[in-house]
């Protein structure tokens, strides 16, 4: 298993997770939106080799606190490390800072084109809960997204 660590995502990071983010969605978060997550207080994570700072960072994941909830904005694993574990992992390090902030539920939106999200999502005991129509961009048209919640 991966020696993996989390840490606060910084503006240094932002050229590392654009990199990610680019690699792995079609319709990517700008510049922007990472900067503007940093600066409200989001819970803004990097998730990276120990001792080995942007140039080995695996992945990122960016959660705000609502009332008793959390809300997952975005998670990803670069390409090349997926299918390793590691975006369980990142998962479950969400999940357990998020009831430690107070939360009793995490709750997330995922594009039902997303395969592979919504099996990992299914098997760590998301349910669905609704769809959000023309959600996400998708090109000259726009995709629902399934809202999803995992409650403890």
């Amino acid at each position: 298993m991966s020696r993996a660590e989390l840490r606060q995502l910084t503006e240094a990071d932002l050229d590392a997770v654009l990199r990610i983010e680019r690699a792995v969605y079609p319709f990517p978060w700008t510049f922007g939106n990472f900067h503007d997550s940093i600066v409200s207080g989001y819970h803004c994570l990097a998730y990276v080799e120990p001792a080995q700072p942007t140039a080995d960072m695996y992945g990122y994941a960016i959660y705000m606190d609502g009332v008793e909830e959390a809300h997952l904005l975005n998670i990803a694993i670069q390409p090349d490390r997926q299918r390793q574990g590691l975006g369980r992992q990142l998962l479950h390090r969400v999940l357990e800072r998020a009831a430690a902030g107070g939360a009793k539920r995490l709750l997330l939106e995922v594009r039902p084109s997303n395969i592979g999200a919504l099996n990992l999502y299914r098997k760590e005991g998301f349910v669905e809960l609704g769809v959000r129509r023309q959600y996400y961009p998708a090109g000259a048209a726009r995709e629902d997204a399934i809202v999803m919640e995992k409650a403890w």
